[in-house]
């Protein structure tokens, strides 16, 4: 583990879009014919452009734009990926298609519209599909961004783990993006989260509680969260397909293969920027805590999960309007109240943390938007109104789906 990469050396980023028809915005399943015309006619699920990489996910009609490797510097990946997604433009527009953000698409249908990859490692999705059955929003229609962090040690990953836990039920005060699904508001502005959380029930141990276990050392975790995944899976795949540690699926999932952590709860923004912006925003968050600025590490390493699990479900009900009433919780984040808005918790740490950190203080304007005018969700929610037509969804979320061309907030 010499080698390793050490806390906050590097950071992974990878972002997930859906293909959508130019015209109609429905879903396309054509992400294998988009690969192909990028590495010149070729089939491949993965196309790397320098030090961003364009690969394959469950689903055909989602893209995924990711970090090739672990990127020492968060400040340059804005424009990177915005490089990207330019140089994208071209074989987009001969197959009469655009990216769609945001979490989930507000009116697909996933029985109908679902379909798998059909190609390289195409057992494995078959698999799963078999067990969980693919074609419902929890696996077809969830788009998020995964942020890895690394650590280098047992110490490093204790450490990291504990700050990690913490952080996760707040995330969606900052990311909320899918309050519409099936054409109609969920009443949660983090649906996906909710969709997540129950998509794995045919075998609840690979989401566990969605928020991890306080385990804090390797042999501890492959015991009671690798093995027990393992021992339940086999029951349901005895060809062996689905193995190793991607099956874990919960909020963070511990990666001791390549010596990170993977952060799963956030959904994807209008655009790179508020994504890369959200992510160095979660890096100074999770190094507050790491450097025990406002709490100590066993502090930290004993907050129950149902707590955690009881906010993050808030949060992802009402995002930023989410009261947190948990002296317990706000105290580790140096609050010193017995209840905190969401939003105005992430406002004042925020504040704080850009002081002197200035990564963070240079990629803070889309972060600005989101504590002034709210989530996108909240933006989203705002533009369309207590009551829409089907009309009225395509023309806003036409116009989140600009944002990646004109590069900028959605501000309705």
């Amino acid at each position: 583990m010499a080698d390793r990469l050490k806390l906050f050396e590097a950071f992974g980023i990878e972002l997930e879009y859906m293909l959508v028809d130019r015209d109609t915005l429905n879903v396309r399943p054509v992400a294998d014919v988009l690969l192909a015309s990028l590495a010149g006619g070729e089939p491949t699920s993965e196309f790397s452009r320098g030090p961003i990489t364009w690969s394959n996910e469950l689903m055909l009609h989602v893209i995924e734009l990711k970090t090739t490797d672990p990127a020492k510097k968060i400040r340059p990946l804005p424009g990177q990926f915005e490089t990207a997604i330019r140089d994208l433009g071209p074989a987009l527009e001969s197959l009469n298609l655009r990216l769609m953000p945001t979490a989930m698409h507000p009116w697909m249908d996933p029985k109908e519209d679902a379909a798998i990859w059909p190609h390289e490692y195409h057992e494995i999705y078959e698999a799963y599909d078999k067990i969980f059955d693919c074609r419902r929003h929890g696996w077809a229609n969830v788009q998020s961004v995964h942020l890895n962090l690394p650590f280098a040690d047992d110490d490093e990953f204790a450490r990291l783990h504990a700050a990690v836990r913490l952080a996760l039920p707040l995330l969606p005060a900052l990311t909320a993006s899918s309050p519409v699904v099936e054409g109609v508001y969920t009443g949660d502005l983090d649906s996906r989260m909710q969709f997540y959380a129950e998509h794995c029930s045919a075998v609840s141990s690979l989401v566990g509680d969605l928020i991890p276990e306080p385990i804090y050392d390797r042999p501890t975790y492959q015991t009671e969260i690798f093995d027990r995944i393992y021992q339940d899976i086999r029951r349901h795949d005895a060809s062996g397909a689905l193995c190793g540690e991607f099956l874990n699926a919960r909020g963070a999932i511990a990666r001791f293969d390549r010596g990170s952590i993977e952060i799963r709860v956030m959904d994807v923004q209008e655009y790179p920027g508020a994504d890369v912006a959200i992510c160095a925003a979660v890096i100074a968050l999770v190094k507050e805590l790491v450097s025990e600025t406002w709490s100590t590490w066993e502090e930290q390493r004993n907050v129950p999960t149902a707590l955690l699990r009881g906010i993050l479900d808030q949060v992802s009900e009402h995002a930023e309007n989410a009261v947190i009433q948990s002296p317990e919780m706000l105290k580790l984040f140096g609050h010193s109240g017995s209840s905190c808005r969401a939003g105005d918790l992430w406002a004042k740490l925020l504040n704080r943390m850009k002081r002197h950190d200035e990564v963070l203080d240079s990629l803070f304007a889309p972060l600005e938007v989101i504590t002034d005018r709210g989530t996108l969700a909240t933006r989203i929610v705002a533009a369309l109104g207590k009551r829409f037509t089907l009309e009225d969804l395509k023309a806003v979320y036409d116009e989140v789906a600009d944002s990646l061309d004109h590069w900028g907030p959605f501000e309705p």
